[in-house]
């Protein structure tokens, strides 16, 4: 029996929309961030959301793609799961780096991003290869925003 791609679609949207709208909410461009000198190689501002709509995008088609895939319950548990502990650390680094505006402790917290990016590379990629691919951008995106959290650190630290 296919499970059906309906359901989970607007679900996985929904919380991508959830998950881009909390993350807006809490990101400041305000002075306090754009008085950090940033690299010579930061994209303008506006690139963020752009980079980022395409991301949730993906990463949306992407958990759809492994929860059909899914050849179980407990499967499809442990996707939706690691796709909810994602969604969780990605929130929390722009409340680090943003509002409690400790880029150091951001930069710890985007390397437990990162490997819960992996997670889901590697556990979604065991039924769908489709998911996987669909989330690499996602490494690459949260990759270059790691190496620019660093530079923040370096040019503006120590914090606190």
């Amino acid at each position: 029996m296919s499970k059906t791609w309906i359901l989970p679609a607007i679900v996985a949207a929904i919380a991508a929309i959830i998950v881009a709208a909390l993350g807006a909410t809490i990101t400041d461009l305000g002075p306090w961030y754009q008085s950090l000198d940033k690299p010579s190689w930061n994209p303008p501002d506006v690139a963020f959301p752009l980079g980022w709509t395409l991301i949730y995008a993906l990463n949306t088609y992407a958990v759809v793609a492994a929860w059909r895939a899914a050849p179980n319950s407990q499967v499809s548990d442990t996707i939706i799961g690691l796709f909810a502990l994602n969604a969780f650390l990605n929130i929390t680094w722009s409340m680090i780096f943003f509002r409690i505006q400790r880029p150091d402790w951001a930069f710890i917290e985007v390397l437990l991003l990162w490997l819960s990016i992996l997670a889901l590379i590697w556990y979604c990629g065991r039924y769908s290869r489709t998911s996987a691919v669909a989330f690499l951008p996602y490494l690459a995106w949260v990759t270059f925003a790691g190496a620019l959290n660093w530079a923040v650190v370096d040019l503006n630290g120590p914090f606190g």
